[in-house]
């Protein structure tokens, strides 16, 4: 598939990667509506790009349905989605202190299913639904994580990913009838916002844990969402980009 000219949806875009995809994705002549949760986030975008978004909570059914809805009336059908909104609330399962112990709170492992594993279904389903309907040969792009294969503290961020990876081969081989592709990046440690945030002696011996030596660029992840949209031969794959790192 041509990027130029493209309508393409891209949650969680209004800072980090997301915000990285849709500028990018905008420069090669794509036309990227992004879906976010702070308002701030998309007037700062669209101040600096012109590049327009709307408040969306993806964990809600009814406001995806909503939006893709309005969206397709008001532009036709999304020929890209790109399943980027994610959140952490890390914690370890079990953690004993002394003679207090802890556990994993099951607030922590509901929101983040919520968002990364809820939230990638619904915007998935209605999008998809909104391909079919309408004929468009569309893709599906949804972003994984190193973390898929298990992290210290993060049960919860694991488990979406681990299960987005298999939902990203379960939808490639349903919607192939439809000329629908569907793919997954599982990026490892990239230099954004978050990562920024890591202590610097924690953040020094992931770096060393990484055989090119650095972390990733978001740029390096865009590239790859570029490549999945270009390759009309790549389907039902989780590319990783992680420079050799395995945790």
């Amino acid at each position: 598939m041509e990027i130029t000219g493209k309508k393409i949806v891209i949650t969680g875009g209004g800072r980090g990667m997301g915000k990285k995809f849709a500028v990018d994705l905008n420069n090669f002549g794509a036309e990227p509506y992004v879906l976010d949760v702070i308002q701030e986030n998309l007037d700062a975008l669209k101040d600096e790009t012109g590049i327009p978004g709307k408040v969306v909570d993806v964990s809600k059914e009814s406001e995806v349905e909503t939006f893709f809805e309005s969206y397709t009336a008001e532009h036709g059908a999304p020929d890209v989605l790109v399943n980027n909104a994610g959140i952490t609330a890390d914690a370890l399962f079990i953690k004993k202190k002394g003679d207090e112990i802890k556990k994993f709170p099951l607030s922590n492992w509901e929101k983040v299913m919520n968002v990364n594993l809820t939230g990638v279904f619904l915007c998935a389903r209605e999008a998809a639904f909104q391909m079919v309907k309408h004929g468009v040969k569309g893709v599906i792009i949804n972003i994984s994580s190193i973390c898929r294969a298990g992290n210290l503290g993060q049960t919860n961020y694991s488990a979406t990913k681990s299960a987005i990876d298999a939902m990203t081969v379960t939808w490639a081989k349903e919607l192939s009838r439809y000329g629908i592709r569907v793919g997954a990046i599982a990026p490892g440690y990239i230099n954004t916002e978050m990562v920024a945030n890591i202590r610097q002696d924690v953040l020094d011996r992931i770096i060393g844990n990484i055989p090119v030596g650095r972390l990733g660029e978001m740029e390096e992840i865009s590239q790859t969402v570029r490549f999945i949209i270009k390759n009309d031969f790549c389907t039902g794959r989780v590319l990783e980009v992680d420079g050799g790192m395995r945790i």
